[in-house]
C-alpha cells in the first residue's frame, strides 16, 4: 500500500513519538507536523489538545514522570523537592496519597491546568540557596529512573522543607519528618548549609538535629557556626503562634 502525502505525517506521528507523554510544537515539527497540521489533526481526532501548543494522543494515559520531564524542558531549574523529594527517597511521615507534589524552579512559572487536573502540585521559585550554589547541586534523578526528572537529594530536600515551615509546612510534621532523616552525608550537607541564605532553615536544621540527637548534628552546627552567630530568630506563624529559635 502506498501512503499518501497526508498519511505519511500521521504514520510518522504515531511511530516516532513516545506514548504517555505530552507533545509540543517542537516535538511535532520533528516528524513534519506543522502548527496548522496539528490543528487539523485535532479536528480529525488524531491528536487531543491539552493547552496552547501542547497535545497528546487520544485515549492515552499521561505518565507522571514524563509530564515532569516535559515541564523541566520549559521551566529553568525545575526539580522535585522538599517533602515530596524526601518521600520519594524513602523518608516519609504518614504521607497522604493525595499530597501535592512540591516542585521548584529558578523562574516564575504557572503550572498548566491540564497537569494540575491529573497531579495536584505546588510550584515555587523561592529557594533557600544563594545563586552561588552551582546549578544542579544536590539534584539527581532517582536511581530507578536514571533518565527521569531531577529530584533533590535528602540533604537539599530537608533544607527546602525547613524553609517552608510556617508557610505551607507545619512545624510538627516537619520535625517528625526530620526525625527520620538520620543518614545524611555530612560533606553534602555542609556544602548546602554554607550556600543556604535562609536563617530559619539553618536554625531549624541545627537546633532540631541536636534535640533529636541525629548523627550529623555536630557537622551541621560546625558548618553554620560563623553564619548563625549567637542571635535568635523569631517569627509569627500563619496559625498565630510564634516560633523562636536560637543557635
Amino acid at each position: 500500500m502506498v501512503l499518501t502525502n497526508t498519511a505519511n505525517p500521521i504514520k510518522r506521528l504515531q511511530t516516532a513519538l513516545l506514548r504517555g507523554t505530552p507533545l509540543d510544537n517542537r516535538d511535532l515539527a520533528k516528524v513534519g507536523v506543522s502548527s496548522a497540521l496539528a490543528h487539523h489533526y485535532v479536528e480529525s481526532g488524531w491528536l487531543v489538545r491539552l493547552g496552547r501548543g501542547v497535545f497528546m494522543f487520544p485515549n492515552d494515559t499521561l505518565r507522571q514522570n514524563d509530564i515532569l520531564k516535559f515541564l523541566a524542558r520549559r521551566i529553568e531549574g525545575f526539580h522535585v523537592g522538599g517533602k515530596t523529594a524526601l518521600a520519594w527517597r524513602g523518608v516519609r511521615h504518614n504521607l497522604p496519597t493525595k499530597e501535592p507534589l512540591l516542585l521548584f524552579g529558578t523562574v516564575r512559572a504557572i503550572l498548566p491546568g491540564w497537569f494540575l487536573e491529573r497531579f495536584p502540585a505546588r510550584y515555587s521559585e523561592r529557594s533557600p540557596f544563594s545563586k552561588k550554589l552551582p546549578k544542579k547541586s544536590g539534584l539527581q534523578p532517582l536511581p530507578e529512573t536514571p533518565d527521569g526528572v531531577l529530584v533533590s537529594v535528602p540533604e537539599r530536600a530537608l533544607l527546602e522543607m525547613l524553609n517552608d515551615v510556617g508557610v505551607h509546612q507545619s512545624v510538627e510534621e516537619a520535625r517528625n519528618i526530620m526525625e527520620g532523616v538520620r543518614t545524611l552525608r555530612p560533606e553534602v550537607l555542609t556544602n548546602l548549609l554554607k550556600h543556604c541564605q535562609k536563617r530559619k532553615a539553618l536554625l531549624l536544621c541545627v537546633s532540631w538535629a541536636q534535640e533529636l540527637n541525629l548523627p550529623w548534628a555536630s557537622a551541621a552546627k560546625e558548618a553554620t557556626r560563623a553564619t548563625l552567630g549567637q542571635s535568635r530568630w523569631s517569627n509569627r506563624l500563619k496559625d498565630g503562634r510564634t516560633l523562636t529559635l536560637k543557635p
